[in-house]
């Protein structure tokens, strides 16, 4: 299932570069008519095309290459078109800052926007209403009812684009009379694909005959697989310990022992070359409010050991008198005017990369988090502990796709997306980690 939906996304991406290339094709054909074969066709081709690698990573970053997004809604246009303005922006730019190319497009690059904006907006309509409307290619018995199973099937059946469909549902699980009726039911609804919760596999006789449904070419998933495929988090609520025995494993040694050198050499080369608006910043927090420049807090981190991470104080002094409190990182009252400014553009945590220097941090991890609510965040999350398996981060899966948390119930929901990283951290995790920062550091969403 998870390659059909690649499979799906890369159809996307092909047509995006088909869209673009023809869009040149017509952009040239009306300025020049059938003679812009030859020598003008060669002449833009090099320059579009570094132009093309900029705007795919910028449809990336943007996130409409997501399945979830997929939809003809307003939320899709609005990312298709502020990306597509975005990328006449850089495109302009490009063009007028490149002195050793053969052309300078004003007219041409105006008339290729609207083309592409045109044939890009129309195949995009096209596209979506495909994958919304096609029969599903994952067609699903779902057994059981609880919170997990009821916002699997909220979400799939208000995003039909990502190819599951629930075709039947034993909501009694295996009180359900309907249980006994197992093939049939399969049969009358096409199912290809039984999603059971994990305690089911304990029951002999209901195991027995769901088994016999492998000999039919059925696919038998765990609940909390097919939550990680269609929210990309993990279910804490339907997980065991026999789970974690299972998926988190030092299979990621390797990766580490590349990565942590690489970040080092990274973090050195950055403090160089920001050193400048280091210590101007330094200079604005000193200046503008009492109390050191530079803030330091207790943090913990891989193993549990705690570390004192450093960031630019965005906080008054005696912030907390009262004692630790859980931060409202956009609407903090006990922000300074200068920290309000740090903390919506983020260089307030440029003096973290001292800590990846002295490799307590990572760029890529969970975001560590104080001693004081760590004691109490493992008593009320299940499994809490073990986002310090791993090196914690400046940014990280939870960061791009949650909140801050302010709140148990969020701390817990951004532990599901924690423990989903470290279960599948991989290099083109990080890589599309480190690109969706990008944007949220611009955006805040």
């Amino acid at each position: 299932m998870e390659p059909l939906s690649k499979f799906k996304q890369i159809i996307i991406f092909l047509g995006d570069i088909i869209v673009f290339y023809l869009s040149l094709i017509l952009t040239l054909w009306l300025r020049y008519g059938n003679g812009f074969y030859g020598n003008l066709f060669d002449y833009h081709i090099g320059p579009f095309s570094v132009i093309l690698a900029i705007w795919l990573l910028v449809f990336y970053i943007a996130g409409i290459y997501d399945l979830k997004n997929l939809k003809n809604d307003l939320e899709f246009e609005k990312k298709f078109w502020y990306s597509l303005l975005f990328n006449a922006g850089i495109s302009t730019i490009f063009f007028y800052l490149s002195t050793n190319i053969n052309i300078a497009p004003k007219t041409n690059l105006f008339i290729f926007i609207i083309i592409f904006g045109g044939l890009g907006y129309f195949y995009r309509q096209i596209i979506n209403s495909i994958l919304g409307k096609n029969e599903a290619a994952t067609r699903i018995l779902l057994i059981g009812n609880n919170r997990t199973t009821q916002e699997i099937s909220e979400y799939l059946k208000n995003n039909t684009q990502l190819g599951y469909e629930i075709k039947f549902w034993m909501k009694d699980g295996l009180k359900d009379k309907e249980f006994e009726h197992l093939f049939q039911i399969i049969i009358a609804n096409n199912i290809n694909t039984i999603v059971i919760p994990a305690h089911i596999k304990k029951d002999f006789v209901s195991a027995s005959l769901i088994y016999k449904t492998l000999l039919a070419g059925i696919d038998i998933m765990d609940l909390a697989a097919l939550y990680e495929l269609v929210f990309k988090k993990v279910p804490l609520s339907e997980l065991e310990e026999v789970w974690f025995l299972e998926n988190i494993t030092k299979k990621h040694k390797i990766y580490e022992y590349i990565v942590n050198p690489l970040e080092y050499i990274m973090a050195f080369i950055m403090l160089i070359v920001l050193s400048p608006v280091l210590l101007i910043i330094a200079l604005a927090v000193k200046l503008t409010s009492e109390g050191s420049a530079i803030f330091k807090q207790k943090r913990v981190g891989k193993n549990g050991q705690e570390f004192t991470i450093y960031k630019f104080r965005t906080m008054k002094i005696d912030a907390e008198k009262n004692g630790p409190q859980w931060a409202n990182y956009f609407k903090d009252e006990r922000a300074t005017k200068i920290g309000k400014f740090l903390r919506a553009s983020h260089l307030d945590e440029l003096p973290q990369l001292m800590n990846i220097l002295k490799g307590e941090l990572s760029f890529i991890g969970p975001r560590p988090e104080r001693p004081e609510f760590v004691a109490s965040l493992k008593k009320e999350i299940p499994y809490y502990e073990l986002r310090h398996l791993t090196k914690p981060g400046i940014t990280g899966w939870a960061q791009i796709n949650f909140r801050y948390s302010a709140t148990v119930e969020e701390a817990y929901e951004k532990t599901q997306f924690d423990i989903y990283y470290i279960k599948n951290n991989s290099p083109f995790l990080d890589l599309s980690i480190l690109l969706r920062t990008i944007k949220f550091i611009f955006t805040n969403n």
